[in-house]
């Protein structure tokens, strides 16, 4: 009991805490990218200043000037931008393992994708994190990241790739966490073995009265750029376990894909807004039709009454009533799903319905029908890892009991 308790405070403490390293990771990444492209040049800027800006915030005046490689004297405060990504990477991989790695054969595994162990899965976890950035990086020293849209182009079809992979061996939840997971590894990556050592390779050569060569100035630049990419995609794996329509749908490896498109053209819109002060609408109807193909791409899914095998199955479904079949909903639900969401789950590790979502009674479900009925019937999210062997007939079943139900009223 005291073991169970501290475990679930444990992953709501890291959890908040992996919240606010990211607000604050995100927040500076945007904050400098638009620094930097909102940059102004004039005649009386000091040598080797290449632009400066004025803001107002909180009542004061700020000018701030950018070197085009360092100043000629190294100051003594120098703020280092740097453990808001640690933070983010160490607490989110602290959270991955707490949830997706203790709980493996609930969130990580889904046997009716890939029949494999808990340690298999977490092996592959791992390897796959590892190897995501090693490829990434090799791309990016190699000949290819001379040309930043080509070495993008090519990046993103890793990324289908990934999503391809990651769908075919986890549960679709735990696809898009790790699509966001190494996403987030390499935009910490980036920072510590990039951004972080090229600019104390500047700091060294100004300590050492040498000039600095501009090449890891623009390097730290490129990756720096990535990253600024890659921050709305990760948002949204971080968020996406709470919607089933995403993760959970037949085509789930074509929409995480888009979801990138989907960063990069919101992105690009505000870069070059700050940049020029152009807007780009035709970038806001790119993002809402490739909005809408996520959503269309979403509901695409074979009908579970083509899943049935027994004809004569269906035809019970049928034949009964409306009052008959919220019986028959409870029956699977009580069945299927209320040892975890119970007022007194009876699940082991369960103190409380996860989420509070409690679908014990049949006013319970009444009430929560739309929730059961994408989760366990438009999606395959619930039961996790079909645990408790939900069958095509009982997913149905509760499939043509909301439409219907929805008709009536």
């Amino acid at each position: 009991m005291i073991a169970i308790i501290l475990t679930e405070w444990l992953e709501f403490a890291v959890r908040w805490f992996h919240i606010i390293t990211a607000i604050a990771w995100i927040g500076s990444s945007f904050y400098f990218i638009a620094l930097d492209l909102g940059l102004k040049k004039n005649k009386s800027l000091p040598d080797g200043v290449i632009g400066e800006e004025w803001q107002v915030h909180g009542g004061g005046f700020y000018n701030i000037q950018k070197y085009s490689i360092a100043p000629p004297n190294l100051p003594k405060d120098l703020i280092w931008f740097k453990w808001e990504s640690y933070s983010t990477w160490l607490s989110g991989f602290f959270l991955l393992a707490i949830v997706y790695y203790g709980g493996a054969d609930i969130y990580l595994i889904d046997r009716e994708i890939a029949d494999i162990n808990s340690y298999e899965a977490i092996l592959i976890s791992l390897v796959s994190i590892l190897l995501g950035w090693v490829i990434y990086n090799s791309a990016c020293k190699s000949p290819l990241g001379s040309n930043s849209n080509f070495l993008m182009l090519i990046l993103f079809f890793f990324l289908i790739f990934l999503s391809w992979f990651y769908t075919s061996i986890f549960s679709g939840r735990a696809a898009f966490l790790h699509l966001g997971a190494i996403t987030a590894t390499l935009m910490t990556a980036n920072v510590f073995f990039i951004i972080i050592p090229n600019q104390k390779i500047v700091v060294s050569d100004l300590k050492a009265g040498r000039i600095p060569d501009p090449k890891y100035g623009i390097i730290a630049k490129q990756r720096s750029t990535h990253n600024n990419y890659l921050t709305l995609p990760v948002i949204f794996f971080m968020l996406s376990n709470h919607y089933p329509l995403a993760f959970g749908s037949e085509l789930n490896w074509v929409i995480a894909p888009l979801v990138f498109l989907l960063g990069v053209s919101i992105r690009h819109y505000f870069n070059t807004y700050h940049a020029t002060k152009k807007k780009l609408y035709w970038t806001w109807i790119i993002t809402f039709f490739i909005f809408a193909l996520i959503i269309v791409l979403s509901t695409y899914k074979k009908n579970n009454e083509t899943l049935v095998e027994n004809i004569y199955d269906l035809e019970r479904v049928y034949s009964l009533e409306i009052v008959e079949l919220t019986n028959e909903v409870h029956d699977i639900i009580s069945a299927r799903c209320s040892m975890c969401h119970a007022r007194e789950p009876l699940w082991d590790g369960y103190l409380n319905a996860p989420n509070g979502f409690v679908i014990e009674s049949k006013e319970d479900i009444i009430k929560h029908a739309k929730k059961v009925y994408l989760h366990s019937a438009i999606s395959r999210a619930m039961p996790p890892n079909n645990i408790s062997y939900m069958e095509e007939i009982e997913r149905f079943t509760i499939q043509y009991w909301y439409e219907n139900k929805n008709k009536d009223d």
